[in-house]
């Protein structure tokens, strides 16, 4: 059935036009197909033709239908986007007038900007998938994990999370992984995939670190031991005070999921560090996160 929505949208593209019997067609074909399934510029394709009066594309983005990608929403993704220059931005979607954000963005723009579309705020919203898009949307190439090999001499202090899995904890973990200057983050298979949330939550700054997909953490961390790292294992209770720990580098900090924490079987494989707190209740888990990462970097020696 892809095959058949995309000559569809191919005749519509290169043609200059499309029967109404062909268009009725994927227009159906579409709506019985979920969203995830589809590659993200066929459904965004379709979006922004039902709902604005502009078309399907402009004809500058129009050969692009078949490619892959990803979306990111709000001025400060879209800007660390063009900072990190990792991802070439493809198109981006706005409301008219021009947000303000815009202004932000365009300082970053190589001479050759990208395609812009207006949209309404409307079409923004269903394109992001939330209404926390500020007015400005990107549409831009994948996202890829990183693969080059880690030594213990480029990258001093990494952070390891273990199952974390909603977006906005994982965003805000990775920017605080930035702030507090360690070098790349692994996260596991368990963990939210990299998403627009998780580049909105982190301000962009996921973007500049270098994030790897690992499929096993007891493996991993016995290869960084073997390198030399010091593995911290942050735990609710029962480990030491990590306000008293002497933190030293090359080091590994692992963070786990919010609801079970890290893996039992893997616990005693790295020093136990707590956080002391009031009573019983927990820190949110990309604060406490926060904390442990600041204490790692920043603790007096």
């Amino acid at each position: 059935m892809s095959s058949c929505l995309l000559l569809a949208l191919k005749r519509h593209t290169f043609c200059g036009g499309i029967e109404q019997k062909v268009w009725r067609f994927a227009c159906a074909s579409l709506r019985m197909v979920w969203r995830d399934t589809l590659p993200t510029t066929l459904y965004t394709a379709f979006v922004v033709y039902k709902y604005s009066n502009q078309g399907l594309f402009m004809r500058a983005t129009s050969k692009r239908i078949q490619q892959s990608g990803d979306i990111l929403y709000g001025a400060h993704p879209i800007i660390e986007c063009l900072k990190a220059g990792k991802r070439k931005v493809l198109a981006i979607y706005m409301t008219k007038p021009e947000p303000k954000g815009w202004e932000r963005v365009k300082p970053y723009l190589q001479k050759q900007a990208p395609p812009i579309q207006y949209v309404s705020r409307d079409v923004l919203t269903r394109m992001a998938g939330c209404a926390d898009h500020m007015g400005i949307l990107a549409f831009v190439t994948p996202f890829v994990y990183a693969t080059k090999p880690i030594t213990a001499q480029e990258k001093q202090r990494i952070l390891l999370l273990d199952g974390v899995q909603d977006v906005h904890n994982l965003g805000a973990i990775v920017r605080s992984a930035y702030c507090t200057n360690f070098d790349a983050v692994l996260v596991t298979k368990q963990c939210a995939r990299m998403v627009a949330g998780v580049f909105k939550a982190s301000a962009g700054l996921a973007e500049h670190l270098p994030i790897y997909l690992i499929s096993s953490v007891a493996h991993t961390v016995g290869e960084l031991k073997s390198m030399g790292y010091t593995v911290y294992m942050t735990v609710a209770d029962g480990g030491v005070d990590a306000t008293t720990v002497s933190y030293t580098a090359p080091l590994c900090v692992v963070i786990g999921s919010e609801e079970r924490g890290i893996d039992m079987k893997i616990r005693s494989l790295g020093t136990k560090v707590t956080l002391s707190q009031r009573d019983t209740s927990s820190y949110n888990a990309s604060v406490a996160a926060g904390i442990f990462l600041f204490l790692t970097s920043f603790s007096k020696k």
